[in-house]
């Protein structure tokens, strides 16, 4: 994992919270790898409480690992791209929602803002999902992004098939692999996972 030494991470959260503790275990991965993390959230990732914690408690410790101020507006994370902060962009947990809004182009989250503006440099986005609907309602976002250039998923599985048949996790411990294979231009595969 040499290579992933002073890797400069874009690392955004998005509003799946039951995968919080999960993708910030992730998050503290890459940093022990020596990455450099840029950490982004959207709006409700920055500012919901919920049973999986509060938005102060998740803040403070993201901070903690990265070592810098979360980024959490959309005019903060605009400079992502032309100042050239990143080398590759991670989202995870990456919502249904955040996968919709960026199938369809839409910039109107820190996140979503942020990998616009990452993509200016035609860099890699590595997407964690973690939707209740992957095979659902979002399936048709999941697939207009696996055939978009410059956007690698994180395998996945089905969590829990029998009580939720239509939804979709990352196997978050395929993250730095996934940033390994994304640099050099591959998904990584098996996409697919068995749970």
């Amino acid at each position: 994992m040499e290579l992933l030494h002073k890797l400069r991470v874009g690392y955004c959260f998005t509003g799946s919270f039951c995968t919080f503790s999960k993708a910030i275990a992730s998050m503290r991965g890459l940093k022990e790898l020596g990455c450099d993390i840029v950490p982004v959230m959207s709006f409700n990732a920055g500012s919901m409480n919920t049973r999986f914690g509060t938005a102060r408690e998740h803040i403070e410790v993201i901070e903690r690992i990265a070592g810098r101020k979360v980024i959490m507006t959309i005019e903060d994370a605009e400079p992502i791209g032309p100042k050239n902060m990143t080398d590759i962009m991670v989202i995870a947990p990456c919502t249904g929602n955040t996968i919709a809004k960026l199938s369809a182009s839409v910039t109107d989250t820190p996140v979503t803002m942020a990998v616009k503006s990452h993509l200016r440099g035609e860099r890699p986005v590595i997407i964690a999902i973690s939707t209740n609907d992957a095979l659902a309602g979002s399936l048709k976002n999941i697939g207009l992004l696996l055939n978009r250039r410059h956007y690698y998923f994180v395998p996945f599985y089905q969590d829990d098939p029998i009580k939720k048949p239509m939804s979709l996790v990352a196997d978050l411990d395929k993250l730095p692999d996934t940033i390994l294979s994304a640099l050099g231009g591959k998904q990584l595969q098996p996409i697919l996972k068995r749970g």
